[in-house]
């Protein structure tokens, strides 16, 4: 059987998220056709962590041999023939585990480094789509280091605001501004999460939808457009987390808006060199789907958007598994 290594952890906010996603994933995989292992990364520290299939034992762990991604357990060296990485956020969406894969000749499961460096940073992918002409929230970008004026900006930009650490997810840090008053604390929060870059992004007003998109034996296949309606000020840690939104899949949305979403989700997934899964979102304003961010890891546990959308699809999410290591980046 294939050796699977479901590499999750990192060094974000979101470590335990990608731990939870860690669990969908090995449910998903068929485990008739692949020897499954969770390798857990925290800064330097690798290790295969034991799972029976509901709970990790942190107390059980084997260190990973990072000269060749090994691992000895009981006496025996154990490799892996892929690696299905599902860190959100550093070291596992911004490229670098990408480059260590491709370094060792490990085949995984997402975008190489160009895509997923470029698709990690809000600002630069952004503003890299819009030369092809899909439409983007004006926004600001301050590096480490930089401040703006609350009034240069609030001219530039309006209010309300999303003020969000540029390299960040799952909503950490993310504070939506509606009184001059709130900017600077807004982008002190921000600056304190992930690389310290901030984005600062003009309200938009409009129906939020998102939209899978991967890979499959039969070529490029969009899912069905799931609609998200937070029951907070927008879809913040809380509602993704706590459950408190409603998730629509497929959207309530025409024929015409779903399919113009899904050919937009499949040039974008061409445009950034996406391998995989990927999660593009949407605020569709006027019939026009403006783009919020692209998402090469997105959360994989049973209740995330893409295994409800693969659901509404009618497909198996083991077939899925199966076509993304089949199909996934060669290292």
């Amino acid at each position: 059987m294939k050796k699977i290594a479901i590499v999750a952890g990192g060094d974000s906010s979101e470590y335990e998220v990608s731990l939870r996603s860690a669990q969908g994933i090995w449910t998903f995989l068929d485990h008739n056709k692949y020897e499954t292992s969770i390798i857990v990364i925290r800064g330097t520290d690798w290790k295969m962590v034991q799972y029976d299939g509901k709970n990790y034992d942190m107390d059980r762990t084997w260190p990973v041999d990072r000269h060749d991604f090994s691992v000895v357990k009981d006496g025996v060296k154990h490799s892996f023939d892929f690696a299905y990485i599902i860190i959100h956020g550093t070291p596992g969406e911004n490229g670098i585990l990408q480059g260590y894969f491709d370094m060792i000749g490990m085949p995984y499961s997402c975008c190489g480094v160009l895509a997923a460096a470029l698709t990690c940073s809000k600002f630069t992918c952004n503003r890299y789509l819009s030369t092809f002409g899909i439409p983007v929230a004006k926004s600001i970008l301050l590096p480490v280091g930089e401040e703006v004026d609350t009034e240069a900006c609030i001219e530039q930009l309006g209010l309300p605001v999303f003020v969000k650490p540029n390299a960040g997810g799952s909503s950490y840090a993310t504070t939506k501004v509606k009184t001059p008053e709130q900017l600077q604390p807004a982008i002190a929060a921000a600056k304190r999460e992930a690389t310290g870059e901030v984005i600062i992004e003009q309200f938009m007003q409009g129906t939020e939808v998102t939209c899978g998109c991967y890979t499959s034996r039969d070529g490029l296949r969009a899912l069905p457009v799931t609609e998200v309606v937070s029951k907070k000020e927008f879809f913040d840690v809380d509602a993704k987390y706590n459950g408190a939104v409603e998730e629509i899949t497929p959207a309530r949305i025409s024929d015409e808006m779903t399919q113009k979403v899904q050919t937009l989700t499949k040039r974008i997934y061409g445009y950034v060199g996406a391998k995989g899964i990927i999660r593009v979102d949407y605020i569709i304003i006027d019939d026009t789907p403006h783009l919020l961010e692209v998402n090469t890891t997105p959360g994989m546990t049973a209740t995330s958007f893409i295994p409800q959308e693969v659901r509404a699809a009618g497909l198996d999410i083991s077939d899925v598994m199966d076509d993304v290591i089949a199909f996934g980046t060669k290292g």
